[in-house]
């Protein structure tokens, strides 16, 4: 029997913004590997969303599963490194992912179950999916169940924010779950940091937009430049250049735009800037 099922994906909310509803639970949104972990004939496997076996990678995992999991159950999570403040590392857990001689403790977060005990679950609303999965296994050091609200979606994220914290998921309590498929029955809302920053140089080969302070390049922006925008873009600053190389061409940093984005890596690098719009 295959038990890697590819998960249910997430769509933005409106205007990446939460809203208050008794249809919906509300989970936080964390920052880590997205996991599917099975278990059949006690033999344990670990898969990531793109159906890569990682089972090696995580014997910690596998001993917790096989000693707390009954057998035919397929689990979806997200798998995380806690940093010393308490919160979920990305960094940390791709260091881990990459080795296993890495002291990162790496945790499974359970938030749904697909399969129990070999009966199938997709199709049951996600409230009863969540009682089965409380009565799956009981937590351990490396696999803990995720804990949701009903509602309080706005409360929550205004928590989550001043918390420096990635985001929320909206699910729907009466979602099935759709199996490879992009929902509007999950909605993420992302606590993104809004700044401006100059416009320093953009990326020959492929679309990117170097970013800086106005003193040092603080990232590549890919993301949320509109056919419009690259065009006026490139054309002013054919007028701004400064230097190049084979890879990328440099220009004057005079032009603001304002960015959303994800924090700053720990190398002092924007993470996953998204532009919103020219600073005039």
């Amino acid at each position: 029997m295959n038990m890697f099922i590819s998960p249910m994906l997430l769509e933005y909310a409106a205007d990446n913004k939460p809203f208050n509803s008794k249809d919906y639970i509300t989970e936080l949104k964390l920052d880590g590997i997205r996991l599917i972990a099975s278990k059949n004939e006690n033999r344990v496997r670990l898969y990531t969303r793109h159906n890569n076996e990682i089972t090696a990678n995580f014997p910690e995992l596998v001993d917790d599963i096989k000693e707390n999991v009954p057998d035919g159950t397929i689990l979806d999570g997200e798998l995380i490194v806690t940093g010393k403040d308490g919160k979920p590392d990305f960094e940390a857990m791709m260091e881990r992912f990459k080795s296993r001689k890495s002291k990162h403790k790496a945790t499974f977060c359970v938030f749904d179950i697909i399969r129990y005990k070999n009966n199938e679950l997709k199709d049951l609303p996600l409230i009863v999916r969540k009682e089965a999965l409380e009565t799956s296994f009981s937590n351990t050091d490396n696999i803990v169940k995720s804990q949701f609200l009903v509602g309080k979606a706005e409360e929550y994220f205004s928590l989550v924010k001043n918390q420096q914290l990635e985001g929320i998921v909206m699910k729907k309590a009466d979602s099935r779950y759709e199996i490879d498929k992009r929902s509007s029955n999950w909605k993420k809302v992302i606590a993104y940091d809004m700044d401006e920053f100059y416009i320093a140089g953009y990326k020959k080969d492929e679309f990117g937009w170097l970013l800086s302070d106005g003193e040092k390049i603080l990232g590549v922006m890919e993301l949320g430049v509109g056919e419009k925008e690259r065009k006026a873009g490139y054309k002013i600053f054919q007028q701004l250049k400064t230097g190049e190389n084979n890879k990328t061409v440099y220009i004057k940093p005079v032009i603001k735009v304002v960015v959303k984005y994800r924090g700053y890596y720990k190398s002092g690098m924007l993470r996953l800037p998204v532009f919103e719009y020219f600073k005039v």
